[in-house]
């Protein structure tokens, strides 16, 4: 009996301790690439455009010593992992750390929990995120499955945006003269621009394929301000799952995929012997018109003869409304083992309601580089976001006072017609750092309203720490009274990115339970430079296991501190 209960022990404690740590190590700097027939330096990881792929299992640990080996400082950031309790290393710059300054490193410790499937890492400081940026792949847990066929391999697809120049020079030259950012001069995949830019030397990105084979596409839309289509021509994808959460598997002929999302994507070499382009463009509902550029790679089965298939490329229109909101009104969640089980807050469960105007406007432009009285900003419920000096995060923790104010409003100042003609209003916003702040445990509904202040237009929102269910979407003026019947509360999908479409509204829910600082913020780093972003404070609960874990000693020093 006594042999017997050791040997259940032994097998319990090799359970309990399945989960692995793993050891990164990222040398930032920069390093010359030429595309369009033009070299250009960037800051890049290990030198590579795009960065390493980090590839662990769902539950596993990972450290990642980042050296600053570059001419400037930046933070790097986990998109989509949630941090449990863990908001020291999260990332972005002035929210949870100051900027790893040039000279020197700092170890990141990453814990994963629920999330499965396709995540990101990129730089969260000024535009760096355009050239520092990579996968962060999650595989299942050992002797766990895919709740789909098991695929013979899998391919990271990075939809990216490429400018012949220093990402970080164009955005502040931008600002310093109030005006908007240049759009990008080519859009990539895995770093190949591809063979329709007219520069011989640029390079198409190449899948190699077994005929008859099954393969997951694991891709990212890390473009700086274009939500973007992908099709593989000829080829039925299926899309399996979306923010590292698995989703009701349905088939279609492209994606639309808005900047920082992932989806994972099965494709079956099903067709004749040969070479297929898969291809991306731009889609936009917007004024302001990114470039309608068509990006081309290379789905090429072994063995093929001849070349490539010379079959009209399905990719929907830039402008293609129906055709976006025909895709994502298929993503559903799916109630597999695999998945955290459904836990979408009732009605009877929210406690917080926000509903939160999504615009661009106008600030008075005050340097000598100012091209007019006016330049570009942009706002959540009329707050143009101020970044601090010292990261909000150690503020809140440490009682520092004149960092930030605990007074976001949760409803826009002023009601009007946000959908409407805005030719004449005035698109003046106010400015702040102001915080979100709700308990531990608090059940959140939160109502993002897009409006036609400025160019109007679409919008993907990210919320740091949390994934949230997306449980409504709309055109027009959100109706608090009659729009919540139209919620799907059964199956909505377990996102951290939303799309929150131009003249309409979402409804995201969640139970705040992550303690902590967490961003808020658009992914069109435009707008996300201009100020269309918040911060989320969770407060600690009552108990240690509710409450934030305390800093390490290693953080990065705040520059004047």
């Amino acid at each position: 009996m006594v042999s017997w209960f050791v040997g259940v022990l032994f097998l319990s404690t090799l359970l309990l301790c399945s989960a692995d740590v793993h050891h990164y190590e990222f040398f930032v700097r920069e390093s010359n690439f030429t595309k369009l027939c033009n070299t250009t330096t960037l800051l890049v990881v290990n030198d590579s455009y795009p960065g390493p792929e980090i590839r662990v299992h769902k539950g596993d640990t990972v450290f990642v010593n980042v050296h600053n080996q570059g001419n400037y400082s930046f933070t790097i950031h986990w998109h989509g992992v949630k941090q449990p309790r863990n908001p020291w290393f999260d990332g972005p710059e002035f929210i949870t750390q100051c900027p790893i300054q040039p000279g020197t490193n700092f170890t990141h410790e990453i814990i994963l929990s629920d999330e499965i499937g396709t995540l990101w890492w990129h730089a969260h400081s000024d535009w760096t995120r355009g050239s520092v940026h990579g996968a962060f792949i999650i595989l299942p847990a050992e002797n766990d499955t895919y709740p789909f066929p098991t695929p013979n391999a899998d391919q990271t697809i990075i939809l990216q945006s490429w400018y012949n120049g220093d990402y970080k020079q164009i955005i502040d030259d931008a600002l310093a003269a109030g005006v908007a950012p240049r759009t990008a001069d080519a859009y990539a995949i895995n770093g190949h621009l591809g063979d329709t830019y007219g520069c011989p030397n640029d390079t198409i990105f190449l899948m190699e394929v077994e005929s008859e084979n099954i393969y997951l596409l694991r891709i990212i839309n890390a473009a700086m301000n274009e939500e973007q289509f992908f099709t593989i021509t000829n080829h039925t994808l299926i899309v399996v799952a979306q923010d590292a959460s698995y989703v009701r598997m349905f088939t279609t002929d492209y994606i639309m995929i808005s900047p920082g999302q992932t989806m994972d994507v099965l494709v079956i070499a099903d067709q004749n012997v040969g070479q297929y382009y898969m291809a991306i463009r731009p889609f936009s509902d917007s004024a302001a018109q990114p470039s309608d550029f068509i990006t081309t790679g290379v789905f090429q089965y072994t063995n093929n003869e001849g070349g490539l298939n010379a079959s009209l490329i399905p990719l929907p229109a830039m402008n293609d409304t129906d055709a976006m909101l025909n895709f994502i009104n298929q993503i559903r969640y799916t109630n597999v083992s695999q998945n955290p089980t459904i836990n979408v807050p009732a009605d009877t469960d929210i406690n917080r309601r926000l509903y939160i105007t999504i615009a661009t406007n106008t600030l008075p432009c005050n340097t000598s580089e100012c091209v007019s009285d006016d330049r570009f900003a942009a706002s959540l419920n009329n707050v143009s976001f101020v970044s601090p000096r010292i990261d909000i995060l150690q503020a809140y923790y440490r009682n520092i006072t004149g960092v930030f104010t605990q007074d976001f409003p949760f409803n826009p100042p002023v009601f009007y017609n946000f959908t409407g003609n805005l030719t004449d209003f005035n698109t003046v916003a106010g400015e702040g750092t102001r915080a979100i702040v709700v308990n531990y445990g608090d059940a959140v509904e939160m109502v993002l309203q897009t409006t036609r202040l400025g160019a109007g237009g679409s919008h993907p929102i990210h919320l740091h720490g949390f994934s949230f269910y997306w449980v409504g979407i709309g055109t027009g003026n959100f109706n608090n009274e009659t729009d919540p019947s139209t919620y799907n509360l059964v199956d909505p999908p377990l996102i951290n990115t939303v799309h929150s479409p131009a003249a309409g509204w979402v409804a995201l829910r969640f139970f705040a339970k992550n303690p902590g600082v967490w961003y808020m913020h658009c992914h069109f780093e435009r707008h996300n430079s201009w100020g269309m972003s918040t911060v989320l404070i969770v407060r600690n609960g009552s108990t240690t296991e509710t409450s934030m874990r305390p800093p390490p000693s290693t953080m990065p020093r705040c520059p004047g501190t």
